[in-house]
């Protein structure tokens, strides 16, 4: 694993085997971070290890592999806990992904403290998975989904926000950062404004997490939901984070094995946190892979990963702008690493394919984010998006790649 005092992202590179494989004849160039992240060898390890040496089902086995298990399942909760700064180990909830993090506050916590002629506050530019579990909800209560307005950088338009909180508002769901724009939203003061006016607080971190340090302490908000995929450990698990006393008063999302203490046919006896919302067997291997993601994270520290990712993402945004014909979508002041563009003569899907002949990935469409691309009146966007393993060589491939579909398209 890499650590030190001075990031050598060639180094680092050297921990993702995936980055060293070639695509269509080229060398592979990995700028879609943002749909998922690349595996540390350290992750592939920890998921090896599980099924090799400890695989067993958790909580509850006497026996020697149980234990281990449950030990290193544990263990990441910890791991997670620290990394987010959380009070509770019992305050981190797994979950499959930030979707049904976002799901189980609707279910669990929206449905029970909303009601007809309620507010419901999201943003212009929330991914499909903090607008569609809201919508649902309107509908079945009667209550009203307000939408905070953006301005042509992707800024959130915070005088427009002060003004929609009042006394019917209940829950403000938004995101940490925007998957499609980048912008990095002032996510504390959000959280002391709706409190201030007795709401509660759900904020999307799938895009915050891989990119800088993030506090619940400081963020105060009352949920705070990531996906582990996009932190460079596996697919299919996540985690929602719920203050203790939401949770305690919330009742399970699902039923059945280990979300129980006790269960007869006149009476169920919920478990304790954080149990209760985990029904069923866990992603186990996930969960420790995780774990392992986090220490890899960790290690490297956060005053690296983010110099490093602002100055690729300075050296992209000049780099793109100053070609004719390309435009940028989100140029917000505060961003992560996301480069959204259009170009006059092409499509975002064919700029995606030629790209890729290239051996570079990107993401093209709507990034299930629709209300942003009609917000900017465009169909879609091609998305480069960063992570602390790319280069400024990247981006020149990157550029150079455009050049050709310039050539395609003249």
């Amino acid at each position: 694993m890499t650590t030190g005092a001075a990031f050598d992202v060639n180094k680092v590179r050297g921990d993702f085997p995936l980055l060293k494989q070639q695509v269509n004849g080229n060398p592979l160039i990995y700028l879609d971070n943002g749909a998922t992240s690349q595996k540390p060898q350290s992750v592939i390890d920890a998921i090896v290890r599980y099924y090799t040496t400890t695989n067993s089902n958790v909580h509850r086995g006497v026996h020697t592999l149980s234990q281990l298990a449950t030990e290193d399942y544990e263990g990441a909760r910890a791991k997670i806990r620290k990394f987010i700064n959380a009070g509770e180990d019992r305050e981190i909830i797994f979950t499959r992904n930030t979707t049904e993090g976002i799901n189980l506050v609707a279910h669990s916590y929206a449905r029970h403290n909303v009601g007809p002629g309620d507010d419901i506050i999201v943003s212009n530019m929330e991914h499909h998975s903090n607008i569609v579990p809201w919508q649902m909800l309107c509908e079945e209560k009667g209550a009203n989904l307000r939408v905070v307005p953006i301005d042509d950088t992707g800024e959130l338009l915070m005088d427009e926000y002060e003004k929609m909180l009042g006394p019917r508002t209940k829950l403000v769901s938004i995101t940490h950062v925007s998957n499609a724009l980048g912008t990095i939203l002032p996510a504390a003061k959000i959280v002391q404004m709706a409190h201030a006016h007795g709401a509660a607080v759900l904020l999307d971190g799938a895009q915050a997490v891989p990119h800088m340090p993030v506090d619940m302490k400081e963020l105060d908000c009352d949920f705070y939901a990531f996906s582990g995929h996009k932190l460079f450990g596996p697919t299919g698990i996540g985690i929602l984070y719920g203050k203790a006393e939401f949770l305690e008063a919330m009742p399970p999302f699902m039923g059945g094995g280990d979300m129980i203490k006790s269960v007869t046919f006149e009476k169920t006896i919920y478990n304790d946190l954080p149990y209760k919302f985990e029904a069923g067997t866990p992603d186990i291997a996930g969960a420790i892979a995780l774990g392992a993601a986090v220490d890899y994270v960790s290690n490297l520290g956060f005053d690296q990963i983010t110099a490093h990712e602002e100055e690729l993402l300075r050296y992209g945004t000049e780099a793109l702008s100053s070609i004719a014909g390309v435009k940028l979508i989100g140029t917000a002041a505060h961003k992560a690493g996301i480069l959204s563009f259009v170009m006059d003569k092409a499509h975002p899907h064919d700029i995606g394919t030629i790209l890729d002949e290239q051996g570079i990935a990107i993401r093209t469409g709507h990034h299930c984010a629709q209300p942003v691309m009609q917000r900017f009146q465009i169909p879609a966007t091609a998305r480069a998006s960063l992570a602390f393993y790319n280069t400024k060589e990247d981006i020149d491939a990157l550029v150079k790649g455009i050049d050709r579909v310039l050539e395609v398209f003249s």
